[in-house]
């Protein structure tokens, strides 16, 4: 056997540059496989996003390349590539081979970006750095820079040439690495997905989805929502929805501990109420909130407290039934929450989650206040409202019944005592102690039944004598079940 090393001093170690991601690409993306080459996509797009958002360009162009390659191009302000005194270095070196270097970090003082989903100065950098090659094309203050990557390391340096144009922004196109990458076949599937729900809160912003089906054949298809969350739950709920579709908005400066600083969240909802669908959908800053966090507790919390007051004030309940549980309120409930925030805690860097405090409470206050006006000003639709959850509750419950009591007879089937016919058990369930008793006949039973011990004490009855045939008549015995059998 070769012998081992020793553990000493020697054996720490420190990654450095693009080792960083590369050895170990699940702590940024999340995993080493297709979802996280998947979420490297979004991190580049989420930076074209944030332009278009501060109203710097509305046209967002993603292409599918048949290659595994990938080009995200928009007409924002561009990305400062040049020289920084502060910092004594080129910010290209800076935003694509630094981690922990961006521009939006002080977002809550009135920063270049007042709402951004890109907040760690991370998903640039490493993206760049899982890639087989990256170019970045750069149209910023007069000048047009651009920048080779192969592998995580930068290629010729940077080029920089005057531009005449006034049109400005960045396309940049690169390659997963399949050495870091387990997978890089990302199909065309997700980049509907996300593209769509893109577009649904980043309300006129239209969204170019080229996708390359054979050389140099693309397949194009745009996505645009004007009025975002409320044109989507339109869509969702079509002409039969049980109520009409409704749009609340809130601004509020909110604190996530009293002493920590104030900060802007922006709350967008679009509720309607089905028995044909139900949807709950949550983004903060554009990113789908795919585990919710935050705003699906604030949902649970308001939903539930309102609907319940409604039913105890009008009477709907009947004498001492129980309370609805949000399961009930949701089996009718389609609801789309698009929040923004100066300051956000992401569950982690994949961005699929948010605990905010500060956030939760304005939720909760403002989806409480619009529920109660709601249901004053449209009594006729709180009152379908309040039917159809009842409903729900009534159903489910009736479902539990069934569903325990099946579970009782299909258990019962598993046991001696349901399986011999007038079993008699005892208390005690330890078997140092149990007894049985094996008697003749149902008198036997009887009398043995109330002479024992329960509680260590079970009975068994087997059959008695069947019948005295030498006295019975020929009609009597073969009237028997038992002795024709």
């Amino acid at each position: 056997m070769a012998k081992k090393q020793t553990y000493g001093n020697d054996s720490i170690k420190s990654l450095k540059g693009a080792d960083r991601v590369r050895l170990r690409p699940a702590v940024i993306f999340g995993s080493d496989g297709l979802d996280g080459c998947e979420h490297a996509i979004f991190e580049i797009l989420s930076n074209s996003i944030d332009e278009a958002r501060q109203g710097y360009g509305k046209e967002i162009t993603v292409t599918r390349y048949a290659d595994h390659s990938v080009e995200v191009e928009d007409h924002g302000r561009g990305i400062p590539v040049d020289y920084n005194k502060r910092e004594e270095r080129y910010n290209w070196e800076l935003v694509f081979c630094e981690m922990y270097a961006g521009g939006k970090y002080n977002n809550n003082d009135g920063g270049n970006y007042d709402y951004a989903l890109g907040l760690n100065g991370l998903g640039l950098c490493a993206t760049q750095y899982a890639s087989e090659y990256m170019d970045a094309d750069i149209r910023y203050d007069g000048f047009r820079y651009t920048l080779h990557f192969e592998h995580g390391e930068n290629i010729g340096g940077l080029n920089k040439e005057p531009y005449g144009k006034k049109v400005t922004g960045s396309r940049i196109r690169w390659k997963p690495d399949i050495k870091v990458f387990t997978d890089i076949d990302v199909p065309a599937d997700y980049y509907t997905d996300i593209i769509k729900r893109q577009a649904i809160v980043n309300a006129g912003v239209k969204f170019i989805l080229k996708n390359e089906v054979s050389p140099r054949k693309f397949e194009t298809t745009e996505f645009c929502y004007e009025n975002g969350i409320l044109d989507h739950v339109r869509e969702l709920v079509g002409e039969d929805a049980l109520t009409s579709v409704q749009f609340w908005q809130s601004e509020k400066r909110v604190r996530d501990r009293e002493d920590l600083p104030l900060y802007n969240v922006k709350i967008n909802a679009a509720v309607a109420f089905s028995n044909r669908v139900h949807l709950t959908e949550y983004y903060h800053n554009s990113s789908w909130l795919e585990y919710g966090g935050a705003p699906d507790k604030a949902v649970q919390n308001a939903f539930v407290y309102q609907i319940d007051a409604y039913l105890k004030q009008n009477g709907k309940y009947n004498k001492s039934e129980s309370k609805i549980k949000f399961q009930d309120v949701e089996d009718c409930l389609v609801i789309v929450m698009s929040s923004f925030s100066t300051m956000t805690s992401y569950e982690n860097q994949t961005k699929k989650a948010i605990n905010n405090k500060g956030i939760q409470e304005a939720m909760v206050e403002m989806l409480r206040h619009n529920l109660e006006i709601y249901f004053i000003e449209n009594p006729i639709e709180a009152e379908k409202i309040g039917a159809q959850v009842l409903i729900n509750k009534r159903s489910r419950e009736d479902a539990e019944k069934t569903r325990l009591n099946l579970k009782g007879k299909l258990t019962a089937k598993m046991d001696i005592t349901g399986r011999v016919a007038k079993f008699v058990d005892c208390r005690s369930k330890d078997v140092s102690e149990r007894e049985i008793f094996i008697v003749e006949g149902d008198s036997a039973l009887g009398a043995v039944k109330q002479a024992r011990d329960p509680n260590y004490q079970a009975v068994m009855p087997i059959r008695g004598k069947i019948l005295n045939c030498l006295k019975a008549d020929y009609d009597k015995i073969f009237k028997s079940e038992i002795i024709t059998d």
